[in-house]
């Protein structure tokens, strides 16, 4: 008997087909992948195997139960981490395991043995909201929370989104961990890196099932989606020596806590700037300076020519944001949420209209244009988002970790709109955890610990620190944090 098997499911939402006949088993034991675009599949098909959704044809069973007449079985014997954290945030750390372990009628001591790797990791903060945590520590407890009950099934919808890469790295080698203890898993991720660390993945795409192997073969079969070419980008260096951000010794504390620890840059006019650090190490506070949205400690720094500390209404006007959830509204339409925003920015009816014309045709949109976004696939919502953000012609454009959850291909259009944006004259100052995306950057900053231990552009830095490629630099700095309560 195989740990989970499916034979010929399909769903339907109204007229969207998310699944059809799909068919796939899975050993025990088997580390296995479910991959594949925006709006494949994936998410209903754990949904189904979790038995919090019916097909509407097709079985489907986990370690031998069925998954529509035997839930209370399956739901025992599964743990599911959903793509969201499905933590609560406004419970502390211990009060959300205690929670979890209670809804399988089971206590945070009789499960301990089985979690002990991961969360004492994270114990000796067991009485912090889990709202404060960082990106990777609320990896670590939702992963606690799914496997406090002893699942011997465990279900992971891209676990590592919006996660550093050295963390990344930390939670694979925890399921690997899992794994030798007989735990079967199943993942969806859109990271190459964790795609390669399964034995077998299936391809899922628009609902049907492309292929089903080895990581090497799904990748090199279907190398169009999963290895797309990479972006020219010529750097004429046009761009001038005007700097549209000036920083100068920048601080910002929260008691003795230094989120931002004196910091200096500069970024000029037409620059894609790369600003990258692992989950805590202080980039959402820069930024956060940056935009007018939090007040310096001490130090200075201009936007736009204006002052952070006096000038942020100022700021705010002539700038773009894009932050990691989106500020969409998902019960308007495509081409509401562009005239909403272009009037929130204060532009005239004719300008509206003509750049929503504009805006529609140049993401290929103009069909959808009367689609509510909230119907949207994610990566179609981060591209009207990041088009969202530009909309006024901003001097310059805040991104924060734009593309998380995207899968490859997605992203490459994704970055030739930044470049697109860049051309025109747009400053582009980016968050990502993608690696790859740093290579694509004009220059590049790492933040440890709060302050800027790196910068320049990607050969500079390789060059700097004699590695192959940024996914080497980064975690070579990242590890070099002493910090203990990020």
């Amino acid at each position: 008997m195989q740990a989970i098997e499916v034979r010929h499911i399909s769903k339907k939402y109204g007229e969207v087909t998310a699944l059809s006949d799909v068919s796939f088993a899975v050993e025990h034991g088997e580390v296995f992948g479910l991959i594949g675009p925006d709006g494949s599949g994936k998410t209903t098909m754990f949904r189904i195997l979790c038995s919090l959704l019916l097909p509407d044809a097709g079985e489907a069973t986990v370690d031998g139960f069925s998954t529509k007449s035997q839930m209370r079985d399956v739901r025992c014997r599964v743990g599911y981490m959903p793509g969201r954290f499905s933590l609560y945030e406004d419970l502390t750390v211990r009060e959300n395991l205690e929670f979890f372990a209670s809804l399988f009628g089971t206590t945070v001591s009789a499960g301990y043995d089985n979690i002990r790797a991961i969360y004492s990791q994270i114990e000796r903060f067991e009485n912090r909201r889990a709202g404060a945590l960082s990106g990777g520590m609320k990896q670590k407890l939702a992963l606690s929370c799914a496997l406090v009950h002893s699942p011997s099934v465990l279900f992971l919808d891209e676990p590592t989104t919006g996660v550093d890469p050295v963390s990344r790295k930390e939670l694979w080698d925890m399921l690997g961990t899992l794994r030798e203890k007989g735990i079967t898993i199943v993942a969806a991720t859109p990271y190459l890196d964790e795609v390669r660390r399964c034995d077998r993945v299936a391809f899922l795409d628009k609902g049907v099932l492309r292929g089903i192997g080895t990581p090497e073969k799904i990748l090199h079969d279907y190398a169009d989606i999963f290895c797309p070419p990479g972006i020219e980008h010529d750097d004429n260096d046009e761009k001038g020596t005007e700097n549209v951000i000036e920083v100068e010794h920048l601080v910002k504390a929260f008691g003795s806590f230094h989120a931002v620890d004196d910091i200096s840059f500069s970024v000029r006019r037409g620059e894609i700037f790369g600003f990258l650090g692992a989950n805590g190490a202080g980039k959402s506070t820069a930024m956060h300076m940056l935009t007018g949205l939090n007040q310096p400690t001490s130090g200075t720094g201009r936007v736009a020519g204006y002052d952070i500390r006096t000038e942020h209404e100022q700021i705010k006007r002539r700038i773009g944001y894009m932050s990691q959830r989106f500020s969409l509204y998902g019960d308007l339409t495509v081409a509401e949420n562009l005239r909403l925003f272009g009037g929130i920015y204060g532009m005239s009816t004719d300008d509206i209209r003509r750049k929503t014309e504009e805006s529609l045709r140049r993401l290929d949109f103009y069909d959808h244009r009367n689609d509510l976004v909230g119907s949207l696939p994610l990566g179609w919502k981060q591209k009207l988002a990041f088009t969202v953000s530009i909309f006024h012609n901003p001097a310059i454009v805040f991104l924060d970790e734009p593309t998380g959850g995207v899968d490859p291909a997605t992203r490459r259009q994704f970055w030739q709109l930044i470049y697109d944006a860049a051309e025109r004259g747009t400053t582009v100052f980016v968050t990502t955890h993608y690696m790859d995306e740093a290579e694509y950057c004009d220059r590049i900053s790492i933040m440890v610990d709060g302050k800027i231990r790196a910068i320049g552009t990607p050969d500079e830095l390789k060059q700097k620190f004699d590695k192959p490629d940024m996914d080497s630099v980064f975690t070579y700095l990242a590890r070099q944090s002493t910090r203990t309560d990020s």
